[in-house]
């Protein structure tokens, strides 16, 4: 890999593209915009210029706030070009939310969306903002379009930063992972090796832009790859399985990168409607865990089995099923080229056996070198030069992993672990329930009890004590829920991560 720079890959890519077409815009499932390789990367370098003359340098943090569009991409494209940091954040973020991140990042400039400039105006009215007017079409925003288009001379080096994404901790203040040079670059080439991606091959993109699934596990590989993207400004079932099921014109969709929860949608939209998905060669699964018999769904609905696949904001994708050879439901799958795991005891730090729970620790060359600005939050992350991922997990005889909880979601309850996965994975067998979340809450007697959050279908008039009936035939009677309560949808964030803490909130209001 040498000195590479993203920079440098995306213009090779960019330039032995030239007048293809890179990316074709949805707004609404209506094309609104397409832009070749060639004029994604002049467009990039009209933008870094303008960056340039704002005195935004090497280094500097620039936060995008703003929805999803095409102004993102060539934005945060450019800022890689200049050695500035782009910092992506959800643009729905309240302003309680922004004061810390503004402070913590030390953000020299801030690109907003029209509806975000009023929240950034309302905590430092004198700070750098760009206001994008990305509900326009792209061609009819020309604040930059005067700009030199002409590449500008920056040295960035490997270990660089490149990004730093926010993560969504439960608990204290989200951390900043820092995402260098050389670890973006490894990734990218990691998940377009694994999946063998390729510049035949056509996205349909429905994920947000400012987590790691939708910017660098998606985009990054199709433009690094040469692929065309069809982007959706947010996802539908309606828009993307139009979109999806097309079989015929310029641009047939092969690959689809999603979450569970956008599976489950679109699977509700398709109703026992069997729809001819053929030329799909690949979908895949990941930032949530699939339950099995979703899996099986998918298998009937799409017609291939998806690839389940799992990753990190601070490593990179870690595991994936193989996309010959066998897919088992519910497994992560199989460590990507040149990632070491060990999974160990939590307490002692000594390995466990094949077969047994332990906390998973990674290395390798696409794991950060730490949280922005947090040596005592980095430093407790890292044990020996491994990454402690905070998850709990087992592998199989045939070298499949599982993850099992996050150690930080294990239950104490009178002195005894409870793993709420295990509980939920005994309540969503109940075949009136949709899904569930397992949560501990004080008690007094006990420290923590056990309770459930728990969505069931439609016109289901199952009963609570129904459910606290099949868990105790199932479970020892100290790790069924004392508390269930039916909800119409979990809390979750846009990833479709179930928000463990908005769980406890519901028992303890």
């Amino acid at each position: 890999m040498g000195s590479e720079c993203l920079k440098d890959c995306f213009l090779d890519s960019f330039l032995m593209r030239g007048e293809k077409k890179a990316i074709r815009f949805l707004r609404e499932g209506i094309i609104e915009t397409e832009i070749s390789y060639k004029n994604l990367d002049q467009d990039a370098n009209r933008i870094a210029n303008t960056f340039l003359s704002l005195g935004i340098k090497k280094g500097d943090r620039v936060i995008l706030y703003l929805p999803k569009s095409l102004c993102f991409i060539v934005a945060h494209l450019a800022l890689q070009k200049i050695g500035a940091i782009s910092v992506p954040l959800n643009p729905g973020f309240k302003q309680s939310e922004m004061v810390y991140l503004l402070e913590d990042t030390e953000a020299k400039l801030v690109i907003a969306g029209t509806e975000q400039e009023a929240i950034i105006k309302g905590i430092s009215p004198h700070l750098t903002t760009l206001v994008i007017p990305t509900e326009r079409p792209y061609q009819d925003i020309g604040s930059f379009r005067s700009a030199s288009d002409s590449m500008p001379q920056t040295d960035i080096g490997p270990e660089d930063p490149g990004l730093i994404i926010y993560t969504s901790g439960t608990t204290g203040k989200p951390k900043g992972a820092i995402l260098t040079q050389k670890k973006l670059i490894h990734d990218t080439r990691n998940v377009i090796n694994t999946w063998k991606i390729t510049e035949s091959d056509v996205f349909c993109h429905v994920l947000p832009l400012f987590h790691v699934h939708g910017l660098c596990f998606s985009l990054y590989t199709a433009l690094m790859a040469g692929s065309h993207v069809i982007m959706l400004d947010e996802f539908s079932p309606e828009n993307t399985i139009e979109v999806l099921a097309k079989k015929e014109g310029e641009y047939v969709c092969t690959l689809f990168m999603a979450v569970p929860s956008m599976y489950e949608k679109m699977m509700d939209y398709l109703g026992e409607n069997i729809l001819d998905f053929g030329h799909i060669r690949l979908w895949t699964s990941g930032s949530a865990p699939l339950l099995p018999r979703k899996f099986e769904e998918i298998k009937r609905k799409f017609g291939k089995e998806p690839v389940e696949r799992e990753g990190m904001s601070e490593t990179g994708m870690n595991f994936s099923n193989p996309l010959k050879g066998a897919r088992k439901p519910g497994s992560i799958g199989l460590p990507l080229p040149d990632l070491e795991v060990r999974i160990v005891d939590p307490e002692t730090f000594v390995d466990v056996v094949p077969g047994q729970t332990g906390e998973i620790w990674l290395k390798g060359p696409a794991v950060t070198p730490g949280y922005w600005r947090k040596p005592e939050e980095t430093s407790k992350t890292f044990k020996d030069g491994w990454f402690r991922t905070g998850d709990l997990g087992r592998v199989d005889e045939d070298g499949y992993y599982y993850l099992t909880d996050r150690i930080k979601h294990i239950i104490i309850s009178g002195g005894e672990n409870i793993s709420p996965k295990e509980v939920e994975a005994v309540i969503n067998q109940f075949e009136d329930v949709v899904e569930s979340s397992v949560v501990g809450i004080p008690d007094e007697n006990w420290g923590e009890k056990v309770v459930a959050a728990v969505v069931i279908k439609s016109g289901s008039n199952v009963k609570v004590q129904e459910i606290q009936r099949f868990c105790k035939e199932h479970l020892h009677k100290w790790k069924s829920p004392k508390e269930i309560v039916f909800l119409k949808e979990l809390p979750k964030n846009k990833m479709g991560k179930i928000l463990k803490e908005e769980v406890k909130h519901i028992f303890k209001s």
